[in-house]
């Protein structure tokens, strides 16, 4: 086995930035995304989550249903043994995944990803997506489950309260929410003991979501980017034809040249600056570490920022399909665009 050791180009983690949740804690802003996109193996992963630790990540986003989770346990066992980073500087998410919703199931699902993880706890835990509808892992965007069904609250609800259970058990220190919506936030926090800390959602350039960013942000609740720079190695199932490409943009490859970057890192400073928290995924050392080094470089401009603010296209790449509950439905009945959550 390799001993781990810190990078000598890395970044000083105090350097950083980092955001202030509702309970006062202090999390990175910006973590290390896990998510393979069906490219990468597991071990490809679990090695980058070593070689960002090397150059000064300190958050780490992981999701049971990404299939790694031991492997980055691992990963983490040796970065923990190596004696120069203890558990109290690292920032570790998990999510449950919708096969394990209810009462009881939310609890062994933690179980199983402290246990995969090799963690007594998690700093955050988030449920994945709204709906409890299970699919196979690789399906087509067609796939529908025969047990399919809408968000129906009570039954949120129920898994929201074993949420709240792992954090009175001090196996989690804070809770949060996934692929949410206005509609259905405004029902959790009023029925909520323990309001989701972070809402983790799709923002880029090209989809910036700024009502529900404000709501999150005027909530108290922290936005965590997924796909901060517009997911060029998601799967191919979730491409379609309509979809744009941020790093393509003109006003972002313009930034980028002025700077002498790539148009990723472009997208990552926004994000960071912003105030939402990116996590972007690589498995090259140059992109993830230049995607850290983006967060200590000099900000953008104002010009800068009001500039990539006009090139939102409303262009949502992951549209989630497969959660779709009966037949002839169209993806956007997943997102209550007119406000109101789409009924059964």
């Amino acid at each position: 086995m390799e001993k781990f050791t810190l990078a000598p180009d890395g970044v000083n983690p105090a350097a950083v930035p980092a955001r202030t949740l509702c309970t006062g804690a202090r999390i990175p802003a910006i973590g290390l995304g896990t998510f393979g996109s069906d490219r990468f193996t597991p071990a490809q992963v679990a090695a980058a989550v070593k070689g960002a630790v090397s150059v000064g990540y300190r958050h780490i986003d992981c999701a049971s249903v990404y299939g790694n989770e031991p492997q980055i346990g691992a990963a983490l066992g040796e970065v923990l043994d190596g004696g120069s980073i203890t558990r109290q500087d690292l920032w570790i998410t998990s999510k449950v995944w919708n096969d394990m919703h209810g009462k009881g199931d939310v609890l062994l699902s933690c179980a199983r990803s402290l246990r995969d993880l090799r963690l007594d706890y998690l700093d955050l835990y988030l449920v994945h997506w709204p709906f409890p509808n299970f699919h196979a892992p690789g399906c087509d965007v067609t796939s529908r489950s025969p047990d399919a069904r809408p968000y129906i609250h009570d039954e949120f609800m129920k898994t929201w309260r074993q949420m709240e259970r792992l954090v009175e058990m001090r196996l989690v220190r804070h809770i949060g929410t996934s692929n949410m919506t206005i509609p259905k936030m405004k029902l959790l926090l009023r029925d909520a003991r323990i309001q989701p800390a972070c809402n983790e959602m799709e923002l880029h350039p090209h989809f910036q979501q700024p009502e529900f960013f404000h709501f999150c942000t005027d909530h108290g609740i922290q936005p965590i980017g997924f796909c901060p720079i517009g997911s060029p190695t998601r799967p191919d199932r979730d491409k379609t034809e309509t979809d744009s490409v941020d790093i393509d943009d003109p006003v972002v490859k313009r930034i980028a040249v002025r700077l002498g970057v790539h148009p990723a890192v472009v997208c990552v400073k926004w994000a960071v600056q912003r105030g939402q928290i990116p996590i972007p995924f690589s498995v090259h050392r140059n992109e993830y570490l230049g995607n850290l080094q983006s967060t200590v470089s000099p900000p953008l401009t104002d010009e800068d920022m009001q500039a990539l603010a006009k090139i939102d296209k409303g262009c949502r790449l992951i549209k989630g399909q497969v959660f779709l509950w009966k037949d002839n439905q169209s993806w956007e009945d997943l997102w209550d665009g007119d406000g109101e959550i789409t009924p059964p």
